[in-house]
């Protein structure tokens, strides 16, 4: 490993080594934090190819645990800002990485999906949002940046691999979810990777997979981003009901009365279709008629 950073990375592809360290230096692995660490050294310079990286490139990343991503990133020459809330894997990036590499690497502490906000008002969007994301914050993370309204250039996110279905999934499929919709507002999603269990330690339950997400060229017209959200939320509220009953539903506890069949009479969908069977367009088509009514 490079011998210019403070105090040498281990060696990420050795799961005995990191777990040597980690009760070396009395770390406990935090389950709550959903911590697996990417040792297959193939499978992280191929997820790093699939990015457009140049000296200087803006990068986010989150959850860097032990700096197996950050190491192979930083070599690239970005600037590179990490999120991390373990304060054991705090401190030892910081030895890492730090304390000879301070133009080029920052540390953000704490929960990212408190911080990464707050963060962008102040230093802007980076080129490159990135992350082998815990499984227990992926959809919460993802859905929350679409839902701030904010638009990343790329993203690239190892998630559990059910998860990425979901973003990937389009109309008509059992995967097709209120977060599907999302998603797709804003990005055009593919999985550029699976990833099996065994390329982690210790190894997940569940296989994962990588999601790339390129922004829109030209996004799709919506006149009220708000209420778009919650419409496309309140129609997948009970995926067993119709639109007419989830939407009508809806539309009598939010102050709307009972304008259902109005609703659908002009937007020209059947009120006996289900959400899954709902284009990107139909969501915004009866986003814009409720805001007028």
């Amino acid at each position: 490993m490079n011998s210019g950073f403070f105090l040498s990375p281990p060696n990420y592809d050795s799961p005995a080594e990191l777990k040597s360290l980690l009760e070396t230096l009395g770390f406990a692995m935090q389950k709550k934090f959903g911590q697996n660490f990417l040792i297959d050294k193939k499978t992280r310079e191929n997820l790093i190819s699939f990015l457009t990286l140049d000296k200087g490139t803006r990068v986010w990343e989150v959850g860097p645990g032990l700096g197996a991503m950050t190491y192979l990133l930083l070599e690239k020459g970005v600037h590179l800002t990490a999120f991390e809330i373990d304060k054991g894997f705090i401190s030892l990036l910081k030895k890492f990485f730090l304390e000879n590499s301070k133009q080029n690497f920052r540390l953000v502490e704490g929960d990212v999906q408190k911080n990464w906000l707050p963060y962008l008002r102040e230093h802007g969007k980076p080129d490159v949002f990135f992350g082998n994301l815990p499984y227990n914050i992926a959809s919460d993370l993802i859905a929350s940046t679409v839902e701030a309204g904010v638009v990343f250039d790329t993203m690239l996110f190892t998630v559990q691999k059910e998860a990425a279905e979901r973003i990937t999934a389009r109309p008509d499929n059992k995967n097709y979810t209120a977060f599907s919709v999302l998603c797709s507002l804003f990005y055009e999603c593919k999985i550029v990777k699976t990833i099996p269990a065994s390329a982690f330690w210790p190894q997940p339950n569940v296989e994962s997979a990588a999601v790339l997400f390129k922004a829109k060229k030209e996004f799709a017209e919506y006149k009220n981003f708000k209420l778009f959200i919650k419409i496309v939320k309140a129609l997948f509220s009970s995926r067993r009901k119709n639109i007419k009953n989830n939407l009508g539903s809806w539309m009598k506890s939010n102050g709307y009365g009972d304008k259902i069949d109005l609703v659908l009479e002009r937007s020209g969908l059947s009120g006996n279709l289900r959400a899954e069977s709902l284009a990107l367009y139909d969501f915004l088509l009866l986003s814009d008629i409720i805001g007028h009514l």
